[in-house]
């Protein structure tokens, strides 16, 4: 879910398809007319078959739409796209929203040419994923943020919250599985814990423990007689009391005869495994989990202390496999992630540069702290991107079609493909004339349907698919000459729309993927001089940008100040003419906090500082704020929170040796300013009595 795109949700639905191939051609027939849009659904239950299907699908594409809708988009208002965020700011602010929120649906659309139909096909898939937690040595479970907006407005349009929790498929980043590779590798070392189970003497105090472990001792030595000289290990197992619901069962275990110990809490293993350590040497206590992750408990016959130790070996050895396997399970929906990029296929999205940012933060790993680490990053996973908010903004011909219109994706949706938003209902001869293209769902294919699939991300995806190819049918590209060997990302009419996104969903700063080179020239140029501004905040409430302008004009000069931007009601940008009366400024700043005297409350700039809690700091500062993984709600409770402020006040420990040194630069320039500030006010009241 991106700013600015406030679609709906929906449910899972269930689609009635066309049936044949006469179905598929014809537009009159009532099936179709009333045909919902055919869209795959993908949960928990049929995510393994989906996935073998989809491998398949992706191998054939030409190229591969993608959508994501997430639970928010900003963790406070400050980190919202403002209008004087600079590029790496930019780029924080999508860190933050990525790592803060989760992927609740992801849509992936492979489209492939038909020559044989002259027609694109789409198989669109709308994936449920939640990031459940499925590994037991697993770190503390996942945490990420709801918006409340967000939240209600999925809530508004039915989203099926019931279906993304219990049915969405989970999964793990690439550094997630190493991790949790390590973490298994170390629990199973030789240093790690001894898995039998083994531990010290335990003291048993209360007397119920006493008189239970006199009980197992006895049922584990005539258990063990049995099978020492009676030699059948399949006789019936001995019993703990009358209506307990403990119970013993003999079994084979690692090809052993073995007893499976079942309803006994982990206290009553403990005093178990004291007995077996005091009284049986050749008795082995085993704990294991099986594929299901059901624990079992099992006391094994060893035969001599040779085959302990192979006992032992083998079941730290089934314990690490089990382990194994369960990391494989738990990548999850990453399958998708990683085939993607195996194949190396075109990725379209629509202001998908967030969109991107989720992918490598959930199946990557942690994003990259720069915007220019993140650019080399992720080109080695995704050579090929297209963003078709670029393709519609920056192409004057495509730019020209929109007839200057919203590139929202609706918008493009309906000006770009009328023919297939209203397929079933239009017989207009400049709408046939455009690129058809069929949707395939589980081998059935259909050309007409009802428009109503909106608001899910695999419908988003179908859409962001369809604007692609159109828009590449009015560049010029010659479909009917197209091949199953044409690679799309290659061709010089895309070249200079591939691997460039939009920085931030509301802006239009362009990052170019293809080179990840660090110095300015690759960013779209802006028209402020960050060095010119200045952050100002905790100044008091009641005062407006109109009215902070009028002060430090006041000190510095009518023309000193060309904006002041409000970042919210806490916090300001002060947009200076030139970079030297910002070091005015805070110097100005500093020399006034640390004075007692008149001038302090004479001066122009007293507004500001009231209160004694004011901050100020150049844009680098703004930088670092937003860098800090805290949010808070306002700028000025953040900028505290990070420790900004601590360094544009005067250090405490130097506040006595400064104090001296700058009241005489203060006095003298005090004299200047007071001259003025009274001249200034003598002026309006001659005026005022005229």
């Amino acid at each position: 879910m991106r700013r600015h795109k406030q679609w709906p949700l929906r449910p899972l639905l269930a689609y009635s398809f066309c049936s044949s191939a006469a179905e598929r051609v014809s537009t009159s027939t009532a099936a179709a007319a009333t045909a919902a849009f055919p869209l795959k659904h993908v949960t928990r239950s049929n995510f393994e078959t989906t996935l073998n299907d989809l491998r398949a699908l992706v191998k054939a594409a030409d190229f591969v739409a993608i959508d994501l809708e997430m639970t928010g988009v900003t963790s406070a208002p400050w980190r919202d796209s403002l209008e004087f965020d600079r590029y790496d700011v930019r780029y924080l602010k999508v860190k933050d929203s990525a790592e803060k929120f989760a992927v609740v649906q992801f849509g992936v659309c492979p489209f492939r040419w038909d020559s044989r139909t002259q027609s694109f096909v789409s198989h669109p898939h709308n994936f449920f994923v939640f990031p459940r937690q499925e590994l037991t040595f697993d770190p503390p479970a996942h945490e990420f943020l709801c918006q409340t907006t967000s939240m209600d407005f999925l809530a508004k349009y039915q989203f099926d919250f019931n279906t993304c929790i219990h049915e969405g498929i989970s999964y793990l980043s690439r550094r997630q599985e190493e991790d949790a590779s390590k973490r298994l590798e170390t629990l199973y070392s030789e240093e790690g814990i001894d898995s039998s189970g083994e531990t010290e003497d335990l003291k048993l105090v209360r007397l119920a423990d006493v008189l239970f472990a006199e009980r197992m001792k006895n049922m584990l030595n005539e258990w063990r007689t049995g099978l020492l000289h009676g030699g059948n290990v399949s006789s019936e197992s001995p019993r703990i009391s009358n209506g307990s619901t403990q119970s013993t069962e003999t079994v084979f275990h690692h090809m052993r005869p073995a007893l499976s110990l079942k309803g006994f809490t982990s206290h009553q293993l403990r005093v178990i495994i004291s007995v077996l350590g005091k009284h049986f040497g050749d008795l082995v206590y085993l704990h294991s989990d099986d594929k299901s992750s059901c624990s079992q408990d099992f006391v094994v016959y060893t035969e001599s202390e040779s085959d302990k130790e192979n006992l032992m070996k083998e079941a730290k050895d089934e314990r690490k496999r089990v382990g194994e396997r369960k990391i494989q399970s738990a990548i999850g929906f990453r399958q998708v992630i990683d085939l993607l990029a195996s194949e190396k296929k075109l990725i379209v999205g629509h202001n998908c540069f967030l969109d991107i940012a989720h992918v490598y933060s959930k199946f990557v790993g942690p994003l990259p702290s720069t915007a220019e680490k993140f650019v080399a990053s992720i080109n080695s996973h995704f050579p090929y991107i297209v963003d078709t908010k670029i393709l519609l903004n920056v192409n004057p011909m495509l730019h020209q079609r929109m007839k200057k219109s919203s590139t929202s994706l609706s918008s493009a949706f309906s000006s770009l493909c009328p023919q297939i938003e209203f397929s079933s209902r239009s017989s207009d001869s400049h709408l046939q004339q455009r690129l058809k293209i069929d949707v395939e769902v589980d081998n059935i294919r259909c050309s007409n349907w009802n428009a109503g699939g909106k608001h899910e991300a695999g419908y988003d995806a179908f859409m962001t698919g369809c604007i692609f190819a159109q828009a590449c049918n009015h560049l010029g590209f010659d479909f009917t000459q197209h091949s199953q060997s044409d690679n799309l990302a290659h061709n010089e009419k895309l070249e200079k729309y591939i691997n460039r996104l939009y920085l931030s969903w509301t802006r239009g700063d362009i990052i170019d993927l293809r080179t990840g080179h660090t110095n300015a020239d690759n960013w779209r140029v802006s028209k402020f001089k960050y060095e010119n501004i200045v952050l100002i905040w905790n100044f008091p409430r009641k005062l407006k940008a109109r009215e902070i302008k009028e002060c430090i004009c006041k000190a510095f000069g009518s023309v000193s100040v060309i904006s002041v931007y409000h970042i919210d009601d806490s916090a300001v940008f002060v947009l200076f003419k030139n970079s030297e009366l910002v070091c005015d400024f805070l110097k100005l700043k500093r020399q006034l906090e640390s004075s007692d005297g008149p001038v302090s409350v004479l001066h122009p700039l007293s507004k500001i500082l009231e209160g004694g809690n004011t901050g100020a700091a150049d844009y680098e500062a703004y930088k670092e704020i937003c860098s800090s993984h805290i949010s808070e709600i306002l700028f000025s409770d953040q900028a505290e929170t990070v420790g900004v402020k601590s360094r544009t006040r005067p250090d405490p420990q130097d506040e006595t040796d400064r104090r001296e040194e700058s009241t005489v630069a203060v006095t003298h320039k005090a004299s200047d300013l007071i001259d003025a500030f009274l001249a200034n006010r003598v002026e309006v009241e001659t005026a005022t009595t005229n």
